[in-house]
């Protein structure tokens, strides 16, 4: 009984070394990818400090920094809805 070609243990070898490479490559990408990740964090809490060091409100800023992201018809409609809610609270 012969095998066709399954646990040719060279190449066997051969894929699982380069799979383990790919993986550890990956990983080690990931983790530069995150260090990178805090550092910016940590860069842009800096900037809302000195921000609020200079007297601006930093909630403001937050919310500005996301209205920003947003498209502009969807701002547009979430401001819409949102006037909508503080008439009925009678809060405007």
């Amino acid at each position: 009984m012969t095998m066709s070609g399954h646990n040719n243990p060279p190449d066997d070898a051969a894929t699982h070394s380069f799979a383990k490479d790919q993986l550890k490559a990956i990983i080690e990408r990931i983790e530069r990818l995150e260090e990178e990740k805090k550092t910016i964090s940590d860069d842009v809490k800096d900037i809302y400090g000195e921000a609020k060091g200079n007297g601006y409100d930093v909630k403001a800023l937050r919310t500005i920094i996301r209205m920003r992201k947003q498209d502009a018809n969807e701002r547009a409609e979430q401001e819409t809805i949102l006037d909508t809610y503080l008439q009925a609270l009678g809060m405007l």
